[in-house]
């Protein structure tokens, strides 16, 4: 499956995406990642998604099940 950088501390969504089987891993917000499939993260700004060589979704005002919804839809595109 995917391989998804998950920030700091959202433990919650990265259990749900390793349970629909994707490779996470969590990180800082100040950590320079690369080589992922997509990212989620607090918020989008265009400070953040310069760091970042793959799209991120941000969770701002989503559920759990929303942020695994809008994982595995942007993983289709």
């Amino acid at each position: 499956m995917a391989k998804i950088a998950v920030e700091n501390p959202f433990d919650d969504v990265k259990v749900a995406l390793e349970e629909k089987g994707h490779n996470v891993k969590m990180f800082e917000n100040d950590e320079n990642l690369n080589g992922y499939d997509i990212g989620v993260v607090r918020a989008i700004s265009d400070v953040n998604v310069d760091q970042f060589d793959f799209p991120v979704v941000g969770i701002h005002g989503m559920s759990v099940q929303d942020v695994v919804d809008e994982v595995e839809q942007r993983l289709q595109r």
